[in-house]
């Protein structure tokens, strides 16, 4: 018996080291969690592509701070940005008046920023149009006169420099009930009636899709958004025919181009690369063949991205976890300290972990972003640590002190108590944190997607982004029964590594 549980421990470990997914050195261009940059980014990769340079496209990273940080790092090379949020949020602060200085600015953080795309994104505030007219609301400015209003804005405009805060300064609007959200699930509230006001893209396809009414900005709050694309200054010397394949896209994306091509992925489905393939074959003549995935090739990529993470993170908190619990079963006063510590831990938002961490990673050149990244494994990591610590230590310290003071008194020195008797008495106890660390790690690493991490968040994110249901269930389905297959997994396990004798029901 105690051969094959070695064995079969010997075979979790070996097996939690073989690689799933190859990781894919070179190029990288990023786009953040909307679709106009999703679109832009597939605009860049298939350039690339043309110009025979292998880029990979790490979508949705997430917000600008969390892209423009994975530039920085090098974790990304290029990726699409805007004027006015570089001023407004990335250098927030430091008066920067024009392009020359935003110029400047960009190449002390070795960062070249390109010629202008073609068109402007600005930020406007919209009502259903019906709403609107019923109201007599045609300005910013006639929000002042309805206090009753409720303002939904994306998390990121909650926070801006030219956002809410600022908006509400300006305007002198009274209301009260502002809340931030997602921004691409704003406008299903707004369509639902939920909320009356929320922030726009100028290019969004939802203003024409949920008949939305643009509100003036009669004092000209909103700055300019001139799109660019951001690189590294490095990316010349490295892969010059890439520049030049890119730069070709400045001045030749119209406000009214960006606005077909937003409108043919979110409202007609068509996947933004193939969106992207068409533009470039109607606007420059680049015949390009995108590459298309099928849904179960999509299936098998993600379910190998999402197990890379869970396994190689679930098994360093198993062997960390298992000896903070014993330290803290048997150090009492430092157990309380260790317990607390990792209770913190989870009481951090799994997103700030997860930004928090990207830099650190990347600055031992672990990488940030991309499938297996450092930084979602270590935060899975430290989510998973918990449930295994607390039961590992409420095991040992529930064990009856008869049965410690018998094992004293066989004469078994320490470490054969522990592993003789007191481990395999609380092994019923230990094997369940690990179920719950297992199946928590399995739901948690659904939001390593935002950092390019892959796995079943990529869909879901998708999903919410383009209001596709089926997207949606294509990542919360599998992710679902993976934590379901766990769960039969440590069923087998519970029948296998726990002593027959404490797996009997108790008696009447």
């Amino acid at each position: 018996m105690r051969k094959r549980k070695v064995l079969l421990l010997l075979g979790c470990l070996a097996a939690a080291f073989v690689p799933l997914t190859e990781r894919v050195d070179g190029l990288r261009v990023g786009s953040k969690k909307f679709t106009e940059s999703v679109i832009l980014g597939e605009l860049v990769a298939l350039t690339a592509q043309e110009a025979g340079v292998d880029m990979l496209h790490a979508r949705e990273l997430g917000g600008t701070r969390i892209v423009y940080e994975a530039l920085l790092a090098g974790e990304i090379d290029v990726y699409p940005e805007y004027t006015g949020t570089l001023t407004q949020e990335i250098f927030a602060g430091e008066r920067i008046d024009d392009l020359g200085a935003l110029r400047e600015r960009l190449l002390k953080d070795g960062i070249i920023m390109s010629a202008r795309l073609g068109f402007n994104n600005g930020y406007a505030l919209g009502m259903l149009a019906e709403r609107a007219h019923a109201l007599g609301i045609e300005t910013v400015s006639d929000l002042a006169g309805h206090t009753d209003l409720v303002l939904g804005f994306g998390n990121e405009f909650m926070d801006r420099q030219d956002g809410w805060p600022a908006l509400q300064r300006i305007y002198g609007l009274p209301q009260q009930s502002v809340s931030g959200m997602d921004h691409d699930l704003a406008y299903r509230q707004l369509s639902l009636g939920v909320i009356d006001v929320m922030e726009v893209y100028t290019t969004d396809a939802g203003i024409r899709y949920h008949n939305i009414k643009l509100l003036r900005d009669d004092r000209e709050h909103f700055s300019l958004y001139e799109a660019v694309l951001l690189y590294r200054a490095d990316l010349d010397k490295r892969e010059p025919r890439l520049v030049r394949g890119m730069l070709a896209l400045t001045e030749k994306i119209s406000a009214v181009d960006m606005l077909a091509m937003n409108s043919a992925a979110q409202l007609e489905r068509i996947p933004e690369r193939e969106v992207a393939a068409r533009f470039l074959a109607e606007a420059l003549s680049l015949e390009v063949a995108p590459k298309v995935e099928t849904r179960l090739l999509r299936l098998k990529k993600y379910t190998l991205e999402h197990l890379a993470m869970v396994r190689l993170s679930f098994l360093l908190a198993i062997l960390c976890g298992l000896p903070l619990g014993i330290l803290a079963a048997k150090k009492r006063r430092l157990g309380q300290v260790v317990l607390a510590l990792v209770g913190m831990i989870q009481t951090i938002p799994a997103l700030a972990l997860l930004v928090i961490l990207i830099q650190p990673a990347a600055f031992l050149g672990l990488g940030g972003v991309g499938s297996g990244s450092a930084a979602a494994i270590a935060a899975l990591f430290l989510y998973s640590l918990l449930p295994i610590v607390r039961n590992t230590c409420e095991g040992l310290r529930d064990i009856s002190p008869d049965l410690s003071e018998a094992a004293l008194a066989l004469g078994l020195p320490p470490a054969a108590r522990l592993f003789e008797v007191e481990l395999p008495l609380a092994s019923r106890t230990i094997l369940a944190g690990l179920k719950t660390a297992a199946i928590l790690n399995i739901g948690f690493a659904t939001l390593g997607a935002l950092i390019g991490a892959g796995g079943y968040g990529q869909p879901i994110l998708t999903g919410i982004r383009l209001d596709d249901s089926a997207l949606i269930l294509e990542g919360a389905l599998p992710s679902a029964l993976l934590a379901l297959l766990a769960q039969g997994l440590f069923e087998i396990l519970d029948r296998v590594l726990i002593p027959a004798g404490l797996r009997l029901p108790p008696a009447d």
